[in-house]
């Protein structure tokens, strides 16, 4: 082989590992102080259980973690929370702080949308007019692949906006093995998807066999064949927010195997919390700690894929 071929060999298999990007982030801008970037927030009430959550409580708490961006999540579907979280609301609490807080806007795919396509368009482009970067939190009560989501995934490839959803066995449902997700990445190979939720984590182990495995929070160690590597593998444009309780649950289960599998899927993963309470527990920081991976992968985690991917 001659050294052109292997320059051009080595670019092409570089450009497989990379995250789909809104656009590169610029290395020299200056950015608020802290080391992550939290891909997954909340504000206001969520749950009848959990308490009010201010944009100035979020903030506070993001300072007393070194948090130095967070993205806000609205919870449109009836399925996703106690209380709807609009897109409105979210970028309405947000306005004030968007250099620290990044709205993202969300429809639920079985609204009426008045003009089809071109009405779903112009609702998109106002949410992007308005500041948002991305879509989500997507958790209806729907098997993910099905055909009135899939009309928004489309739209969010043409506006560029990553689509952040929940998969468990109620909201966003498939099957073991994650055939109903493979179909949403190849059928929309332009828009980037950043899983979360109990049965997108409970999927990096291969011994997921029913249904009701995909609404759990296994502890028992990883084994081989986990549709998450084969997924991520296979679709770059398929990525993953390690929060909540799903996400560290998933990495606690094995330190050696989440060591190896942040390694690998360096360019796929972000530090995310799910934060939507006062005084809400977090174990993301002990987990990640308690982990062995190089400086420069953890960077990436901690904040430049999710600075990349959004084009903050």
């Amino acid at each position: 082989m001659t050294r052109r071929e292997l320059l051009l060999a080595a670019v092409a298999s570089a450009s497989t590992s990379l995250l789909p990007i809104a656009a590169p982030a610029d290395a020299a801008k200056a950015y608020p102080p802290g080391q992550f970037v939290d891909m997954h927030t909340h504000v206001g009430q969520t749950w009848n259980t959990t308490k009010m959550l201010s944009p100035a409580d979020l903030l506070k708490w993001m300072d007393e973690h070194e948090i130095s961006q967070a993205i806000v999540l609205p919870l449109v579907s009836p399925e996703s929370s106690s209380y709807p979280i609009s897109a409105q609301f979210v970028l309405e609490q947000t306005k004030p702080h968007r250099d620290r807080l990044i709205p993202f806007c969300c429809i639920d795919p079985r609204t009426t949308i008045n003009g089809g396509k071109k009405g779903a368009a112009d609702m998109f482009k106002s949410y992007v007019d308005a500041g948002c970067k991305g879509f989500g939190e997507h958790k209806p009560g729907l098997p993910i692949d099905d055909p009135l989501s899939m009309r928004l995934y489309n739209l969010c490839g043409e506006f560029k906006l990553p689509v952040l959803f929940h998969l468990d066995s109620q909201r966003n449902t498939d099957k073991p093995g994650l055939p109903g997700l493979e179909a949403v990445l190849k059928g929309n190979p332009q828009t980037t998807f950043i899983g979360h939720g109990p049965g997108f984590w409970a999927s990096i182990s291969g011994d997921v066999k029913t249904a009701a495995d995909l609404g759990g929070y296994p502890k028992e160690g990883v084994s081989e064949g986990g549709a998450l590597d084969r997924l991520m593998e296979s679709y770059p444009n398929l990525c993953g927010d390690l929060s909540a309780g799903s996400g560290a649950g998933a990495l606690k289960r094995d330190l050696k195997f989440a060591a190896g599998f942040m390694t690998r899927r360096q360019d796929r993963l972000m530090f995310g919390t799910d934060y939507l309470s006062p005084g809400q527990p977090v174990p993301q920081f002990e987990v990640l700690k308690s982990i062995e991976i190089p400086d420069a992968v953890r960077q990436k985690i901690y904040r430049d894929n999710a600075r990349r991917l959004l084009g903050l």
